[in-house]
């Protein structure tokens, strides 16, 4: 009888040693803070805050009319330039080499110039990393904007994808592993969800003694806390 109950009592604290306490935040899978990387006046405001925006779509945009022009003018010079080059390639071989590099440089500068140009002119407008939903935005028509200050003016964040950031005690470095079973409750919300350990931190907190972890999750809003139980032994 004594060794049936020591036998459970080794079982019981087998279990136990086999799910590790941790607490958690849910943070966006993706999140980035956007600037201009130009200066001028602010001329569209396309976005506003808790709107989803695909990748790749205009969130702002600056005066830019002096830059445009600029541009049609770059490429107005790389037009003729492209004409003399090719016209001068058809008679190479009856004209001197240095004359025929003269063209040929001008022809290369003014691809360059277009390139410069359209660089700039592209810098006037403020585009979503990623398909997203903004959730801050610092920005209104007529804003001036410094491209020697960078502000962030647009926070933007994945429209549903998120990750829970763990904290579990230290002392379980050499136990946690990716792939092992994490079970888990949000504040505020009785349900048992479960996910999996995609990526552990290679550092402990020397503050708290803390390591992190991360577990992938879905439509929870960023910013609520909750706490689980890492299964590291197969129940």
């Amino acid at each position: 009888m004594n060794k049936i109950i020591l036998g459970l009592i080794s079982f019981v604290f087998m279990l136990n040693a086999g799910e590790i306490y941790a607490t958690f935040n849910v943070e966006a899978d993706k999140k980035a803070k956007l600037a201009f990387d130009a200066s001028g006046i602010t001329r569209v405001v396309n976005y506003e805050i808790a709107n989803s925006v695909n990748k790749g779509k205009i969130l702002a945009s600056l005066e830019n009319s002096d830059m445009k022009a600029s541009l049609e003018t770059a490429k107005t010079a790389l037009k003729f330039a492209k004409k003399d080059y090719e016209r001068q390639l058809k008679v190479k071989n009856l004209i001197d080499a240095g004359k025929f590099d003269q063209y040929l440089f001008k022809y290369e500068n003014a691809k360059n110039q277009v390139a410069y140009a359209q660089a700039k002119y592209d810098k006037t407008f403020l585009r979503a990393p990623f398909d997203g939903i903004i959730y801050e935005k610092d920005i209104e028509v007529g804003d001036t904007v410094s491209g020697m200050m960078l502000k962030t003016v647009f926070k933007i964040q994945s429209k549903s994808k998120r990750k829970l950031i763990l904290e579990f005690d230290q002392k379980y470095h050499r136990v946690v592993k990716v792939g092992q079973v994490f079970k888990y409750s949000v504040d505020g919300d009785k349900k048992v969800y479960k996910g999996v350990i995609s990526k552990i931190y290679p550092n402990a907190n020397s503050s708290n003694r803390k390591i992190k972890a991360e577990v992938k999750a879905k439509g929870f809003v960023t910013g609520l806390f909750g706490s689980g139980y890492i299964t590291s032994l197969e129940k």
